[in-house]
């Protein structure tokens, strides 16, 4: 049986990717036979031609637009995470100061209100007792319990039931839209600190939780070293 030829565009999409191959492996092939460039054209979006040197000019421009881009958020985020650090220090540094419980809870309200501009501040210290008496009680809409929370001991972010935010907030829940749970363990501790904000945008599932888990664990320290309220 004949076996039938290579049509035509076949031959030139292969020859086209044996003229590409070369080039890539030979960058100063322009640099030997500087004639060529000023032959070559390539069709611009207005519809005219321009050559290689001003299209190649073109890309640089866009490749350093983008690069500047990337250079600005870069230094957007490092001076975000340097006042970030800052609060948690000043924040820190209360907490050291606090002899008692009631003295935590006032240095927390104080800096998450005023320095991160937290709408409602909430802290809930739980027995082994009271944990099981609300296996049912969800933290995040997916049915997971205070049990599961804190055997994570990992921070969760986002929006709660209505139930919920009425559960931890109280009459302030009403105006919670988004919500950071952080759990608070440590020996003779189990709680929970809940930031509320009435920006739905402002704790969000995707958002990292490295602050939060520090935040956590000097809280946990702070309280393991006061005398606790009921525990």
């Amino acid at each position: 049986m004949k076996q039938k030829a290579p049509s035509k565009t076949t031959q030139v999409d292969e020859f086209e990717e044996q003229v590409a191959e070369y080039l890539d492996l030979h960058p100063d092939f322009f640099t030997n036979r500087p004639e060529l460039l000023g032959k070559i054209e390539i069709p611009h979006e207005s519809g005219t031609a321009v050559s290689l040197i001003e299209r190649q000019v073109e890309t640089l421009r866009k490749q350093l637009q983008e690069s500047q881009r990337q250079l600005s958020e870069l230094l957007q985020v490092a001076r975000s995470n340097e006042i970030l650090q800052e609060r948690m220090h000043r924040l820190t540094l209360e907490l050291i100061d606090a002899a008692t419980f009631e003295e935590v809870l006032n240095a927390l309200e104080d800096e998450l209100h005023d320095d991160f501009k937290a709408d409602a501040v909430e802290l809930r210290l739980f027995s082994s007792s009271h944990i099981d008496d609300h296996l049912d009680e969800t933290l995040n809409g997916q049915a997971a319990t205070f049990e599961q929370f804190f055997s994570q001991n990992q921070p969760i972010c986002g929006r709660l039931e209505q139930d919920q935010l009425d559960y931890i907030f109280g009459t302030e829940g009403d105006r919670i839209t988004s919500t950071a749970l952080i759990p608070l363990k440590s020996e003779g501790v189990l709680g929970l600190l809940a930031i509320g904000s009435c920006d739905a945008d402002r704790f969000a599932p995707h958002q990292g939780t490295e602050f939060l888990t520090r935040l956590g664990e000097v809280i946990s320290r702070t309280l393991q070293a006061v005398s606790l309220p009921g525990i």
